[in-house]
């Protein structure tokens, strides 16, 4: 308690454990661990939790595992029976309230299993547990895809039997590459990052993650955690078409389809063109017969309102009829009375030509005017007037000569005849 005359600082007894937990908690070999022994001294209390002991040989862990509601724990839970060798895996912690070192374990397998196979069986049940795996959650893939994301090795055989297959089936379709190791130290983070630059384009409909078969070794990268929680969290639909039909990865379980290979991916991404074809003609025909029908069905319906609109309406063609007798009785009145005009007009006109002094000039009679006035007595004319004679075929000067009673007639300038002149101008105007 002393150093160099001065008292260290006391602690608490739960201020030690709690420093003891954080400690232990933050180690990352200890949160992480794997661990194989027998199984003792096991309590399994009404919560449903059980409480055992790990031990081999030369040492022994109390261990610990909380059955969860939200997981399926009783496969795991059957492991742990008084006399089991197993292999756990869990983390080391410190149950405060006791200061007893425990391991808290999450995961049992019997001892003899491989360690990746383990590994793979304790994520299986955690990403579960976790609703990765739901069907609710996985989406529907696109029937016709415009563009179709692939990630896998750029130099490898997977990428062209995947072109080669969508090429005869639905070439329309665009495939783009995210190139992306899928064995080795970087293919975990080379999946994902494929994964995610497709996701960020937004023109991508559909993701193929795909690689050739391979040991449980090869597959590692798709087994991993993160590559998991990258497709569970992918906008876009992804098909998993890892391996070979018989290989099961942790990706298959998390994407939204699974494919046995991935010339079988690309088959289940895109239809076969040649089948659409047939579906469309088969569909064309189909809509081809109901329009038909449709059109004759509304054909014989405007047939029949014809019909009896006709029914209803008025007797037309009897109305037609008396419209003819009524345009021919006008017609015959209209020419009736044109006829009686036509002989009013030419009695007017014999009336008028009878009336007519010119016509007297025809039977040899003169006319004899001095200026526009007509001369009809001796008394109307004085030696020397200069007086104008109309004849039947035109007219001529002449003059008084001597008293009244004699009259010298002078032959003069003769005129051209006038017998286009009108039948009716007034003495004046024939001057």
């Amino acid at each position: 308690m002393f150093e160099n005359g001065s008292v260290q600082h006391i602690y608490a007894v739960h201020e030690l454990t709690t420093y003891l937990r954080e400690l232990l908690d933050s180690d990352p070999l200890l949160g992480d661990v794997w661990v194989t022994g027998e199984i003792s001294n096991v309590s399994r209390p009404a919560s449903g939790h059980v409480y055992f002991t790990l031990k081999d040989a030369t040492g022994q862990i109390r261990g610990v595992f909380f059955q969860r509601r939200s997981r399926p724990d009783a496969a795991t839970a059957r492991e742990i029976e008084q006399g089991h060798a197993v292999v756990v895996h869990g983390r080391v912690s410190i149950y405060e309230q006791r200061g007893e070192l425990q391991m808290i374990v999450d995961f049992v397998k019997p001892e003899g299993a491989g360690l990746l196979q383990m590994e793979f069986e304790r994520l299986k049940e955690q990403l579960a547990a976790e609703g990765l795996f739901d069907e609710t959650r996985k989406r529907a893939l696109p029937r016709f895809p415009r563009r179709i994301g692939v990630v896998t090795s750029a130099s490898g055989a997977v990428f062209h039997d995947i072109c080669h297959v969508l090429e005869r089936r639905w070439p329309l379709a665009e495939v783009v590459l995210a190139p992306a190791p899928v064995q080795g130290a970087d293919a975990v983070a080379g999946v994902i990052g494929g994964v995610d630059q497709l996701n960020r384009r937004g023109d991508i409909d559909v993701i193929i993650v795909a690689r050739g078969g391979g040991s449980i070794e090869e597959l590692a990268a798709f087994n991993a955690e993160p590559v998991a929680r990258a497709i569970f969290a992918s906008a876009t639909p992804i098909i998993s078409a890892v391996g070979h039909e018989t290989d099961v990865t942790i990706a298959d379980f998390v994407a939204d389809r699974r494919a046995p290979t991935p010339s079988a991916a690309a088959e289940i991404v895109a239809p076969d063109r040649l089948d659409v074809s047939v579906r469309l003609g088969v569909a064309a025909g189909i809509m081809d017969s109901i329009v038909r029908r449709h059109m004759d069905a509304a054909r014989e319906h405007v047939r029949g309102c014809a019909r009896r609109i006709e029914q209803r309406g008025p007797a037309i063609d009897r109305e037609r009829q008396r419209l003819d007798d009524l345009a021919r009785r006008a017609q015959a009145a209209v020419e009736h009375r044109t006829r009686e005009a036509a002989q009013g007009v030419g009695g007017c006109v014999w009336r008028l030509r009878a009336l007519d002094p010119f016509a007297t000039l025809e039977r040899g009679y003169a006319i004899v005017q001095r200026g526009a006035a007509v001369v009809s007595s001796v008394a109307g004319a004085k030696p020397g007037d200069p007086l104008r004679v109309r004849v039947r075929d035109g007219s001529f000067g002449a003059h008084v000569d001597g008293g009244a009673g004699s009259v010298q007639r002078r032959r003069l300038k003769r005129r051209v005849p006038e017998a286009q002149a009108p039948l009716f101008m007034m003495p004046e105007e024939r001057a």
